[in-house]
C-alpha cells in the first residue's frame, strides 16, 4: 500500500490494527531514546552475562552439585527488565507528557485498538532484543568458560527452553510496562509501580515467607523457574511459571484497555 492510499484510508476513518501498528512502528524506530534504550539493554546484559559466566568455577568437592553456567545469564536480568519495562511505560506516558497523544488519537480515535497496536509493536521489538541478548550471551559465554567447567550445549536438557523463555520474559515485562503506562498515565508512578512489583514486594515477601508467596512474582519466576535448566526447590515449574506470567500480562493489558475505554466514554 502506498503512503498516499494509507493516508486516505485514515482520513476516511477506515483504519484497523494494521494502520495503527504501522504508525506505532514508525514512532518507535524514529525516537532515538527508544533505539538507545534497547541497544543499551542488549549490550549491558550481554557484557554482564559474559563477565559473570567467565567467573564461574567448577565445584570444589566431588560430591558437590554440578555447576550450571546457564544460571549466570540472569546476572543482567535486573538491568534488562528495568530498562525494557521502563521503556514500555514511556511508550505510553511519553505521548501524554509531550501532548503528542492528541495527534495520535486524532488519527486513531479507538484507544483500545491503539493500545493493542502499541503492545504488539513494542512487544515484538522487545522479544527480538530479548532473544538476541539471550542467545548472544549464551554463545559468547561458552567461549569465556574455563576448561574446568563443562560447556553447556543447545542439545543439553532444558537449555533451549530456558534460553527461549528468558527472551520471552523480557518481552512480557515490556508489555506489563505498556499496561501500567495505560492505566496510570504518569511516568514516575508507573515505573515506581513496576519496580515495586518486580523487586520490592517479592524481596520483602521472600524475607517473610520464603518462596511460599514470592514464587508467584515475575522476577522470582524468571530467576528460579524459566531461565534455568533445573528449577530451584519449592518454586513453580517452568511452564506453570510461564502460564502465570501470561495471566499477568493478559490481566494488565485488559485493565489498560478498560481504563482507555472509560476515557473514551
Amino acid at each position: 500500500m502506498t503512503a498516499i492510499s494509507h493516508r486516505a484510508e485514515l482520513l476516511a476513518g477506515r483504519y484497523g490494527f494494521r494502520h495503527a501498528a504501522r504508525m506505532e512502528w514508525i514512532k518507535l524506530r524514529s525516537l532515538r531514546s527508544s533505539v538507545w534504550v534497547l541497544a543499551t539493554t542488549a549490550a549491558g546484559m550481554i557484557v554482564i552475562g559474559i563477565v559473570t559466566i567467565a567467573a564461574t568455577e567448577a565445584p570444589q568437592a566431588a560430591a558437590a552439585e554440578p555447576v550450571d553456567p546457564l544460571n549466570n545469564l540472569l546476572a543482567g536480568l535486573i538491568l534488562g527488565q528495568l530498562l525494557i519495562g521502563g521503556l514500555g511505560v514511556l511508550v505510553v506516558t511519553g505521548e501524554y507528557s509531550s501532548g503528542a497523544i492528541r495527534s495520535t488519537l486524532a488519527a486513531i480515535p479507538n484507544r483500545r485498538l491503539l493500545l493493542a497496536a502499541k503492545a504488539g509493536v513494542f512487544g515484538a521489538a522487545a522479544l527480538v532484543v530479548g532473544e538476541l541478548v539471550t542467545f548472544g550471551t549464551f554463545f559468547a559465554g561458552r567461549l569465556a568458560l574455563t576448561e574446568a567447567v563443562a560447556r553447556p550445549g543447545l542439545g543439553d536438557p532444558g537449555v533451549i527452553r530456558a534460553l527461549v523463555l528468558f527472551g520471552v520474559y523480557l518481552a512480557m515485562v515490556g508489555l506489563i510496562g505498556i499496561a501500567l503506562g495505560a492505566v496510570l498515565r504518569h511516568t514516575a508512578a508507573a515505573i515506581g509501580t513496576l519496580a515495586g512489583v518486580l523487586f520490592v514486594v517479592p524481596g520483602v515477601l521472600a524475607g517473610l515467607t520464603g518462596t511460599t508467596v514470592a514464587k508467584f512474582f515475575p522476577t522470582m519466576i524468571a530467576g528460579n523457574s524459566l531461565a534455568v535448566t533445573e528449577p530451584a526447590d519449592d518454586v513453580l515449574s517452568p511452564w506453570a511459571g510461564f502460564a502465570v506470567l501470561c495471566l499477568y500480562v493478559s490481566v494488565a493489558l485488559a485493565a489498560g484497555g478498560w481504563m482507555s475505554a472509560r476515557r473514551d466514554a
